[in-house]
């Protein structure tokens, strides 16, 4: 038997009723480009998720993992992702060449929180990117770039609720970036010590995970 549903919500407002609306923090923890804390996470991330749609606006969500430091970061704008070779369906580079509309997810093993990024992408074959992205003396047939126009940290919820690391040999005392609180604090210029935020987010995922 098919599921159906008739209690949906349509408007905004329906959303915000129940949802309510998001604090300071949040609202000002985006910005338009890379900094020095971001490119500590970008340069220390195997793993992405790269979001695509086509002229239709089909979605597509693809994978893409490296060696730590793959994506390259070639200004605080701009970033160069290589296309390896995988399974010739060419999803993420179609959707692109259709549809610039791109978004990002970095992670790294045994830290919960996540970086996004936001932009346009371009399909590209100039020779200097690809071998830039050369890996094991082998360049790859195409690069994507991202002009970048959000980019924020996510926080550390959807990790901790699915123990995504929980077996992970990385240690939380050892992670390469400052913690949440202080990215937070920095990223939104706020006047508040990130001690306190940081004690009041690790209450946060002790408390509010559902």
């Amino acid at each position: 038997m098919k599921f159906t549903h008739e209690k949906t919500i349509n408007t905004i407002e329906e959303l915000r009723d129940i949802m309510g609306h998001p604090n300071e923090v949040v609202l000002r923890k985006t910005i338009d480009h890379v900094d020095e804390i971001c490119r500590a996470f970008i340069e220390k991330s195997p793993f992405i998720t790269i979001a695509t749609a086509d002229a239709d606006r089909n979605l597509d969500v693809s994978p893409k993992g490296d060696p730590p430091g793959f994506v390259k970061i070639l200004d605080s704008k701009t970033l160069a992702i290589p296309d390896r070779p995988g399974n010739r369906k060419a999803d993420t580079l179609r959707n692109i060449i259709q549809n610039p509309n791109i978004g990002l997810i970095f992670l790294i093993p045994g830290i919960k929180e996540t970086l996004r990024i936001n932009g346009k992408a371009s399909v590209v074959i100039e020779e200097n990117v690809l071998q830039l992205l050369a890996h094991k003396g082998k360049e790859p047939s195409f690069a994507i770039i991202v002009e970048v126009s959000e980019v924020f940290m996510h926080c550390a919820k959807c990790i901790i609720r699915s123990k995504l690391w929980d077996n992970s040999e990385a240690k939380q005392d050892l992670r390469p970036i400052p913690s949440l609180g202080k990215i937070l604090v920095e990223h939104g210029k706020l006047d508040m010590e990130h001690e306190k935020l940081d004690q009041l987010i690790e209450e946060d995922e002790k408390t509010n995970l559902y």
